[in-house]
């Protein structure tokens, strides 16, 4: 019988491949379903459905297979003052170490700006919804998973805080290389750290999610969002 510590190392291999394949598989996957080829809002907004039935699958497994919580860290309660001094530090950390580790890689690479990114960008103009539901799914999916499954039970396996969270962020980072550029694998590798870090000194995932909104959100905002359709005026 599968003892507990096996158990929680296949559950970190399944979640990383299943998500690693939903990065590569799950929009080539929508379009042969749907039939509808091409980049489309549907086919975009079915895809991110994939990363929500992923998260129940290992919420599934926890229960079935692990019999244990998802969440093997108590969630510690905080005040809405140190929400809102974390969420801004966390993201200004982020932002700006964000920015001086992108400044490096344009210094030593000539790197081009994503093409993925760029395909995404006529289902993404001015498409509140689809903006809104994909940096939640992307902020509950990956928080739950990366930082609050796998990061947990790698530090239940190796007994050591400072490997699960170097381990964590290095996958984090990897899921994230199906964007083609050195710095979507850095720059989320770099958060996966800040996250990781903040999750083990605080433990509160609901901290960590909102700041990933907030990231991605922003972000979308200023590269998809026409300033002038923000207007009630």
């Amino acid at each position: 019988m599968m003892s507990l510590t096996g158990k929680y190392a296949v559950g970190i291999l399944l979640t990383f491949t299943i998500l690693a394949a939903a990065m590569l598989y799950a929009f080539p996957a929508v379009i042969m379903i749907t039939g509808i080829k091409g980049i489309t809002e549907v086919n975009f907004f079915l895809s991110r459905i994939v990363l929500w039935i992923i998260l129940i699958l290992v919420f599934l497994y926890t229960i079935f297979i692990e019999k244990s919580v998802f969440l093997l860290k108590e969630e510690k309660k905080y005040s809405a003052a140190f929400y809102v001094k974390a969420v801004l530090s966390l993201y200004f950390i982020c932002l700006i170490g964000g920015g001086i580790l992108n400044a490096v890689i344009l210094f030593f690479i000539e790197e081009k700006i994503s093409t993925k990114l760029l395909n995404l960008v006529p289902i993404f103009r001015n498409n509140y919804f689809l903006v809104i539901f994909t940096c939640l799914t992307a902020a509950i999916v990956e928080e739950f998973l990366m930082r609050g499954y796998v990061q947990s039970r790698l530090e239940k396996i190796y007994n050591s805080p400072t490997v699960a969270i170097v381990i964590s962020s290095v996958l984090f980072g990897i899921l994230h290389s199906t964007y083609g550029t050195i710095s979507q694998v850095l720059g989320p590798f770099f958060i996966g750290i800040v996250f990781a870090v903040f999750y083990k000194r605080y433990s509160n995932i609901k901290i960590l999610i909102i700041c990933h909104f907030m990231i991605d959100f922003i972000a979308m905002m200023m590269n998809f969002i026409d300033i002038k359709h923000l207007s009630v005026f």
